[in-house]
């Protein structure tokens, strides 16, 4: 919940600014594009901190190698994901590049969702990570359309 609501708020609080003068976020599409980069960021810097990186290793589906590597990878992607929208030059591929990078991730969502006793920080249910999952999908779809 914490990224939806870092979204949220950073995405409204830049288009406040906006509107009280600041060119960088005039448009809700570079708004949006704030408030995702702070998402990540938040996501990212998880990837690293005890003890929320221990909890996305273990919802790594077992199919996959290394999963500490990929846990680092993944968070490493989002924060450099995050610096990119925040340079207008670079937001459209960084939006288009986080979408995807989220649709690759989803899997670990769903196997976390099916676990019999999944970690303490991820017990949402499948039916609420999904619906966040989009919002967060047409978040980066709307700051790659609107750059």
């Amino acid at each position: 919940m914490a990224p939806l609501i870092t979204l949220v708020a950073g995405s409204i609080i830049a288009r406040v600014i906006g509107w009280a003068g600041a060119d960088y976020v005039n448009s809700w599409a570079g708004a949006i594009a704030v408030g995702l980069a702070a998402m990540f960021l938040v996501t990212g810097v998880a990837h690293f901190a005890p003890p929320l990186r221990a909890d996305l290793i273990a919802i790594v589906p077992p199919a996959l190698p290394a999963p500490g590597l990929l846990v680092s990878i993944t968070g490493l992607l989002e924060l450099v994901g995050a610096a990119a929208l925040l340079i207008p030059g670079t937001r459209t591929v960084a939006a288009v590049c986080l979408l995807l990078l989220m649709l690759a991730m989803f899997p670990a969502n769903v196997y976390a969702a099916r676990m019999p006793d999944p970690p303490r920080s991820m017990t949402t249910r499948l039916p609420l990570r999904a619906a966040e999952e989009i919002v967060y999908l047409a978040a980066a779809v709307l700051v790659a359309i609107g750059s």
